[in-house]
């Protein structure tokens, strides 16, 4: 393998657990926003709180990651994106800064007035995040991004291959939270809660899937480099995110919470590696190779050593926290205060 592609692979990993975990975060808003009233939605709300409150800063590690090692070891290609998608990444980073400001403020309203206008806030600007997030994947994907940059600031985002990728992140994000909220649910003992989530899970699940499966005539249309590897050296990995998001959905029905949450993991994971791998040599489809992109020698190897590094100080810190998160006595004690409410 070239250093450039060390690197690439390194970048793109972080890209991978970035959709998995903060998609699995940005989704709560989709939970958050259709709950209900403060009497039917008032649970879910709680434990959307206590399931993403320890996590949902720790989660932006990986998007900072995504982007320093970008500039660092492919300039040429980080200048392109930022003028050219300077508008889906602005409203992107915008939603990210509205969701922390507004999480914060709904726990410390005086009304239920603030409270119901900090939480809309909140819920809206967690869909907002993927969905442009998505809209640059796609721009990427179909070769609107120019090598010398400054491509067109409105159609190069704004296409059928955009509109599908920030749908797309929109959904898996919402599937992702389903299935971890229900088992989150599940495991503090609150049946009813989990219960109300579960069809609503497999509804968002089989929705995303049907729109991931039709979205490759129109892909196949718009960015044929992307579609025709999609179909092709891509496919054992999109089988495999179908597969596991049947075998999901199979879980989620017949209760099987813990389980479902491994196998929506694998799906979502599956087809972001998937859009790599048919990405992959071009770090801008039919633009701009990744060799023709990577930077000095000496900053490749120095960002590979800076991985070598993280990977034994801060990965440990990370996995300890999600563990905790995770725990049955953490969730039990966090959702204790949701029982005096209605059920949903």
């Amino acid at each position: 393998m070239d250093l450039s592609d060390a690197v690439a692979t390194a970048m793109f990993t972080g890209v991978v657990l970035y959709a998995l975990f903060a998609g699995a975060d940005f989704g709560s808003g989709f939970w958050d926003l259709t709950a209900g009233g403060p009497r039917r939605g008032g649970r879910l709300r709680v434990l959307i709180d206590h399931s993403i409150g320890p996590v949902w800063e720790a989660n932006h590690v990986w998007l900072i990651y995504i982007l320093v090692f970008l500039w660092t070891a492919y300039p040429a290609a980080f200048a392109a994106i930022m003028t050219t998608l300077f508008i889906p990444m602005s409203l992107a980073l915008l939603g990210i800064v509205l969701r922390g400001a507004n999480f914060a403020f709904r726990k410390y309203s005086a009304t239920m007035t603030q409270a119901r206008l900090f939480g809309a806030l909140f819920a809206g600007s967690s869909l907002i995040t993927p969905f442009f997030f998505g809209t640059v994947v796609g721009a990427i994907a179909s070769g609107r991004v120019p090598a010398q940059g400054y491509g067109d600031r409105v159609s190069s985002w704004v296409n059928p291959t955009s509109l599908v990728g920030g749908t797309l992140a929109v959904g898996t994000s919402a599937f992702l939270a389903g299935v971890f909220l229900t088992a989150d649910a599940a495991r503090s003992g609150d049946r009813g809660l989990a219960e109300f989530l579960r069809p609503r899970t497999l509804v968002v699940g089989g929705v995303t899937g049907a729109i991931a499966i039709a979205a490759i005539t129109p892909i196949r249309r718009d960015a044929p480099t992307l579609g025709d590897e999609l179909l092709g050296r891509a496919l054992p990995l999109i089988a495999l995110s179908a597969a596991a998001g049947a075998l999901a959905l199979v879980l989620v029905f017949r209760r099987r919470f813990g389980w479902a949450r491994v196998f929506a993991l694998v799906a979502v994971a599956a087809i972001v590696i998937g859009w790599a791998v048919a990405q992959t040599p071009w770090m801008l489809v039919d633009e701009m190779l990744i060799s023709d992109a990577a930077g000095a020698r000496a900053t490749l190897l120095a960002l590979l050593a800076v991985v070598g590094i993280a990977a034994v100080t801060v990965l440990p810190a990370l996995a300890y926290l999600f563990w905790l998160t995770q725990s049955d006595a953490w969730v039990r004690e966090e959702a204790t205060p949701a029982r005096g409410t209605s059920e949903p």
